[in-house]
C-alpha cells in the first residue's frame, strides 16, 4: 500500500468537523445542567446554615414545599450573609441524608448553592 497525501486544508476541515460533531453529541446527549433561579430570602439561621427562600420561582425548585424552600446553604467564605428580603440566586439539590441503621434523616435533605445579588 502506498502513502496517501491529504492536502492540509482538507485535513484541517476534517478535524474541525470531528470537533463540531463531538460538541453537538455532548450537548444533546450530555447531562442537564441545573437551572439557576432568583428568589427572595425569607430567613437565614447562621448557626445551622439554614436558609429559607420564597417567591414564584421557588415553586418548581427541588425540595420546595408550600412555596418555601428551606435547606442547608453551601457558600464560599467571602459570600455576603443573606438577610430577609434580599434577592438570592441559587441552585437547589435534594440530597439523601438517611442513616443506614435507623432510617432517620441525619440532616436537611435540601442543599442550596448560591449567593445574594448585589
Amino acid at each position: 500500500m502506498g502513502n496517501v497525501n491529504v492536502p492540509t486544508p482538507v485535513f484541517v476541515a476534517g478535524g474541525a468537523l470531528c470537533l463540531l460533531g463531538g460538541y453537538l453529541i455532548g450537548v444533546v446527549a450530555g447531562p442537564d445542567t441545573p437551572q439557576r433561579t432568583t428568589a427572595e430570602v425569607l430567613s437565614y439561621d447562621a448557626g445551622a446554615s439554614e436558609l429559607c427562600l420564597t417567591g414564584e420561582t421557588v415553586e418548581g425548585a427541588e425540595g420546595a414545599e408550600d412555596g418555601t424552600l428551606c435547606g442547608t446553604w453551601r457558600r464560599t467564605p467571602s459570600s455576603q450573609t443573606p438577610r430577609a428580603g434580599d434577592p438570592f440566586r441559587f441552585v437547589s439539590m435534594e440530597v439523601d441524608n438517611v442513616s443506614d441503621d435507623s432510617g432517620e434523616r441525619l440532616g436537611p435533605g435540601t442543599v442550596i448553592y448560591g449567593s445574594v445579588l448585589d
